[in-house]
């Protein structure tokens, strides 16, 4: 089956209802998920996360000692895994925060267990693909493991920030990344004030990848908020829907 290695992945679930954890738990196992743990507290989750590196995280906003965001703020300085809320804060200026800080999903409670299946399965599948040196766009190809574009028989290399940003990109392929998002995966946890920069590595990425630099296809500006990169795959899913 298509998502076979997708139930190979390892799947932490936080919150501190003892009777959610079990249904949940229970939900994914039944899906066929192989590897499910579970955590009640922040401290409970760092201790965890330390032991087990989870592959996708379910967090509950409201923690007894401490509250989601920070956590999940805190966890990604460690490792970069995707973290979907589930929680019973659901106020837009909740769903935003989350979303602002970096979460790949927001859902409130009370929530269709096959809702939930769904997204998770969404976001395990974008963030770990198949194992496949290229990318392929639409007027080239990326290959991650030897970094370069190949494109109209040419073998361009990518800069190590070029690499990082691109990167970045297609682990988010056919969603908005924003620009301090990006400023933060090339240069760190200060990445305030590399917007030119940001706009120049972006220039040079589109010269190796587009076919017409100035009408980009596959690296697409969204105004105001960031970039979008577009695969062929995630092409082909947005004629479908």
């Amino acid at each position: 089956m298509k998502n076979d290695y997708i139930k190979k992945k390892t799947i932490l679930l936080v919150d501190d209802e003892p009777e959610l954890l079990k249904m949940v738990a229970s939900i994914l196992e039944e899906e066929g998920f192989e590897k499910v743990f579970t955590a009640d507290t922040a401290e409970h989750t760092r201790a965890l996360v330390k032991e087990i590196p989870p592959d996708l995280a379910i967090l509950d906003v409201m923690l007894p000692d401490e509250d989601g965001f920070s956590l999940m703020e805190e966890l990604k300085k460690e490792a970069d895994f995707p973290v979907i809320f589930l929680t019973a804060r659901g106020e837009d200026e909740d769903k935003l925060a989350g979303l602002g800080l970096g979460a790949d999903d927001y859902i409130v409670k009370p929530f269709l267990p096959k809702e939930l299946i769904f997204r998770m399965i969404a976001i395990l599948r974008r963030t770990y693909k198949k194992e496949t040196p290229y990318v392929n766009l639409k007027n080239c190809q990326i290959d991650f493991e030897r970094a370069e574009v190949l494109n109209d028989e040419k073998h361009l290399r990518l800069t190590a920030k070029e690499y990082a940003l691109l990167y970045t990109l297609y682990r988010n392929a056919g969603r908005i990344v924003t620009i301090d998002a990006l400023c933060e995966a090339v240069w760190g946890q200060n990445p305030f004030g590399y917007e030119n920069s940001l706009m120049a590595h972006i220039r040079r990425i589109r010269q190796k990848i587009e076919k017409d630099p100035s009408n980009p296809e596959s690296l697409i500006t969204i105004k105001g908020l960031g970039y979008k990169l577009m695969t062929k795959e995630e092409e082909r899913d947005e004629k479908r829907s």
